[in-house]
């Protein structure tokens, strides 16, 4: 398996603080059936992890990992706040798109709101050839009262990241009802842990993928999975055709 979301690097965010507990996380990683984690440190949030200090880091990171032969590969990423600077940030050589490869980048939305300007700037950011990615839309108080800006903002070229654990009931009721319809209205295009440590925001990534094939089937097992192979590989991913949520789909909320 591949994880695309995952704050593995020590000491850069609120993931792992030193290497011995990013080593811990890793060897779980494995014994999930994870062979790949894009680390995706925090940036333009409370913490500041530019371009080339997650390289960096990614790299102290893998050698860390190899000399005690453990059978993960770490590759570079980062989860960016959505800011109005955002593009001069990427202009500027400041901000990293997944796996250094110029194609897909992961966004990061307020947890309780989206900007007036969102739908702009992922437009603009498309215009540069960038692909994004919004991370754990089920987690958004805004899209949760309103996914019809969820579907816009999917219609209009964006794609989407599941939590592991949101879908697996881990975070409440209400995010796991809401994971589970963003996927039944093809608005969601990756799975992936944001795992952070061992004990609180663990992986949940198999458990997440076996429970995706006993509700929705083996094909939309496979396309999650595959997305994230080929994500990873900087290839285009598979999309199927997003649907609005209707009335009925609010019923959770009340």
């Amino acid at each position: 398996m591949i994880d695309i979301h995952c704050h593995i690097l020590p000491g850069v965010d609120d993931g792992p603080a030193e290497m011995s507990e990013a080593i811990e996380l890793a060897e779980h990683a494995v014994q999930e059936g994870i062979t790949t984690i894009i680390a995706t440190p925090h940036h333009n949030s409370r913490y500041s992890n530019n371009k080339s200090k997650i390289l960096d880091e990614v790299q102290r990171l893998n050698k860390a990992l190899t000399d005690r032969n453990i059978p993960l590969n770490v590759l570079p990423g980062q989860e960016i706040r959505i800011i109005g600077e955002f593009l001069n940030a990427y202009e500027t050589d400041e901000l990293l798109t997944v796996n250094n490869g110029n194609q897909y980048v992961l966004v990061e939305l307020p947890f309780s709101e989206v900007p007036h300007y969102t739908e702009q700037l992922l437009f603009d950011i498309q215009l540069k050839g960038l692909v994004p990615v919004i991370v754990h839309p089920e987690r958004n108080t805004e899209l949760m009262n309103n996914p019809d800006r969820l579907y816009k903002l999917v219609k209009n070229g964006a794609l989407t990241q599941i939590t592991s654990g949101a879908y697996v009931g881990k975070l409440g009721r209400k995010v796991k009802s809401f994971s589970r319809k963003i996927i039944e209205h093809n608005l969601a295009h990756f799975i992936a842990s944001d795992a952070h440590d061992i004990h609180k925001r663990g992986f949940y990534l198999r458990q997440a993928y076996e429970q995706i094939q006993k509700e929705f089937g083996t094909s939309t097992r496979y396309y999650f999975e595959e997305n994230a192979e080929l994500l990873t590989a900087g290839k285009n991913v598979m999309k199927e055709v997003p649907e609005k949520f209707k009335k009925r789909s609010f019923a959770w909320f009340s």
